[in-house]
């Protein structure tokens, strides 16, 4: 078998780890949070965290994999996540399993931070697409798994959500240390920027905070607009800390580059658009239609379908073909998707929704791959690893920004009372909750969904041909 198929398992069993553990534990919040008898609040910091730590770290850790190498960066991800996952199944508290969860997402950084460098690092740019595409696919079988074992998972307890990534996890580890080379050509005596990761971990903490604070406090809560004030003082700090210093942190000058900057622009307000759909569906489904956790992770699986067909074909098309109209029409299909479910009521038909997750799922696999192709593409190799953290970063940061915005919006419909009964399954249908401002939310949430989906094809668009920015494979 040729390095580059190996390499490319490897990442692919990252991925598959990663994202089979964040859509099975979707699923099973509900239960988790009855169990550990926990609040609305802390059961949602168990997914926020993730987010969280995952948004703030990948920029330094591809920093540090074009310093040091992918390898070793990659094998601890799949150790950590590991050790993470066996401690989340011991969990007694729900901060217990807060304080886990950071240990699984540090592991989670790691291993999306340095993948797709990897990837990019054993393929020739002609072949990229594809490979993106096959990845895609395999994310996406984790996508349409995940939210099924979650609900199996939950018949015979929650704990199994975790314990199922020991195995995946040991293999990975064993498997990425015995097939992964390392990168031949490493920078020679480089320093890394310590004073400007401080600057931007404590900048983007509190921006990421803020965000979440101000879906369920409100955004002119004292706490909220401190921490805006807190992050805004630290990222211009972080500017000018990079703009001066000779070996950055994060290279400004990436951002100088038009296909990186709109491709990038576009990516974040991918993840706004997507980053909430699938909890906001979890609410309407097992709150709103009283359907059971297994049901429910059926029925969320037309998304992963369709991202699961076109990720590949995608990507091989954007390897003949280029990526900016592959891109742009991916994200026009995938707010076609959304627009459709701006119209959710409480009779809707499960098989009108599933033909409108299919198409928004349908939509975002075209989009994947060929724009990772292109900023991957459009950077020398030896700055991969710090360009593919910058895309993981934008793409978390526009889902906790989802996540933030249909949090504040679905909370100002219904009491907080209301909805953690809807959450936790104590309160169903029309019994306890105001069933016609919870979906007047929903609506409003999807229709924003629909609109950073617009927008970012546009953006996306806007960016140019490629071709006048491919970076030579010898550079």
């Amino acid at each position: 078998m040729d390095y580059k198929w190996k390499a490319l398992s490897c990442t692919s069993l990252g991925a598959l780890l990663s994202v089979l553990s964040s859509n099975t534990l979707i699923i099973a919040l509900p239960d988790i949070m009855k169990e550990l008898h926990a609040s609305m609040n802390s059961i949602i910091w168990t997914v926020m965290i993730y987010m969280l730590v995952i948004t703030i770290l990948v920029p330094s850790i591809g920093r540090i994999a074009d310093m040091i190498g992918r390898k070793k960066l990659f094998v601890s991800g799949f150790v950590i996540f590991t050790i993470g996952s066996l401690l989340c199944g011991f969990s007694q508290t729900a901060w217990q399993l807060i304080l886990f969860r950071l240990i699984q997402s540090i592991g989670g950084a790691l291993l999306l931070a340095v993948s797709t460098p990897i990837v990019a690092d054993a393929f020739s740019r002609g072949e990229l697409g594809k490979a993106l595409g096959i990845n895609g696919m395999i994310i996406s079988v984790g996508s349409v798994i995940g939210p099924i074992l979650g609900g199996a998972f939950v018949t015979i307890g929650w704990r199994w959500i975790f314990y199922i990534n020991l195995p995946i996890g040991i293999i990975g580890s064993i498997w990425a240390w015995s097939q992964i080379k390392e990168v031949e050509r490493l920078p020679q005596k480089q320093s890394f920027d310590w004073l400007g990761t401080i600057f931007f971990t404590i900048g983007m903490l509190a921006l990421l905070v803020a965000l979440t604070l101000g879906g369920f406090k409100g955004w002119l809560n004292l706490s909220t607009l401190v921490l805006f004030a807190l992050a805004l003082i630290f990222m211009v700090a972080f500017v000018q800390i990079e703009n001066k210093i000779k070996e950055p942190m994060l290279d400004l000058s990436l951002f100088k580059t038009r296909i990186l900057a709109f491709a990038l622009t576009s990516n974040l307000l991918n993840g706004i658009a997507r980053g909430a759909v699938t909890f906001l569906l979890v609410f309407y489904f097992q709150g709103i239609k009283a359907i059971d956790p297994v049901m429910a992770g059926i029925l969320l699986s037309p998304f992963a379908v369709s991202m699961m067909i076109m990720a590949p074909i995608s990507g091989k098309l954007s390897d003949r073909y280029g990526s900016r109209v592959l891109s742009s029409l991916g994200l026009l299909i995938s707010a076609l998707g959304l627009i459709g479910m701006v119209e959710i009521k409480e009779s809707t038909s499960i098989l009108e929704l599933a033909i409108w997750m299919f198409i928004a799922g349908l939509g975002s696999g075209m989009f994947f791959s060929p724009n990772t192709s292109a900023i991957m593409g459009a950077v020398a190799p030896q700055r991969r690893g710090i360009a593919g953290g910058v895309r993981t970063m934008m793409n978390n940061a526009g889902s906790v920004i989802s996540m933030a915005l249909s949090m504040a919006i679905i909370s100002s419909s219904i009491t907080p009372e209301a909805l953690q009964g809807l959450f936790a399954g104590t309160q169903v249908g029309s019994q306890g909750i105001a069933v016609a401002q919870f979906i007047g939310g929903l609506r409003t949430a999807f229709a924003i969904s629909f609109g950073m989906s617009l927008l970012a094809a546009i953006i996306s668009y806007m960016r140019g041909s490629e071709s006048s920015t491919l970076v030579s494979e010898n550079m």
